[in-house]
């Protein structure tokens, strides 16, 4: 059942490896089922609706070096992250930090990072979990400001960005969609 309102156990964030080719394999299919309508259906998973787990993983590992990112077809490099819930290993959700905001596109509307969490798991507060995390990653990063998005109207993204101290700048018209962007001050959250 998706939206439940139990309990969130404790997870941790993992740097994207071929251990859990299996549960990112099962991840990817239960949102491919569930959001099939849905086109933003993998943010922070990029090319994850397009490739198998054992690919995306070689790119995820092409992704995060500046001088092999191109060949993943990104420009920013970024380290993808799967939350695993502690309790049984079950891959709950996927954390994409990029390194910085230095494109016309993640300087505007893209942001610091995109998540998706597993639909059968929605509800339960992972999502705000995982961007807290997270937060850890961006100052490892040396980022200062971390910007986060969402689509306007999407008041569960919405109260993740402000449960992890997200404060609101304004929103932008992206070819018709409102984006509402968000800064994140990763030194004082830590």
């Amino acid at each position: 059942m998706i939206a439940s309102e139990t309990k969130m156990d404790e997870i941790r964030l993992i740097e994207v490896n071929p251990e859990f080719i299996e549960e990112i394999e099962a991840f990817r299919q239960e949102v491919l089922s569930f959001d099939k309508d849905n086109e933003d259906r993998f943010a922070g998973c990029m090319s994850l609706d397009t490739l198998s787990a054992d690919e995306w993983v070689r790119v995820c590992d092409l992704r995060k070096d500046p001088m092999t990112c191109k060949d993943a077809g990104v420009a920013v490099p970024s380290t993808s992250y799967i939350a695993v819930r502690v309790s049984d290993n079950r891959v709950v959700g996927i954390i994409d930090p990029r390194h910085h905001i230095d494109h016309p596109i993640l300087g505007s509307w893209g942001g610091h990072c995109g998540y998706t969490v597993r639909p059968s798991e929605r509800g339960k507060g992972y999502a705000r979990e995982i961007l807290r995390l997270n937060i850890q990653n961006a100052f490892d990063m040396g980022i200062k400001k971390m910007m986060v998005t969402c689509q306007e109207g999407n008041l569960a993204s919405e109260k993740t960005i402000f449960d992890n101290g997200g404060v609101y700048e304004n929103t932008i018209d992206v070819d018709g969609t409102y984006i509402k962007r968000f800064w994140i001050d990763v030194e004082n959250r830590l």
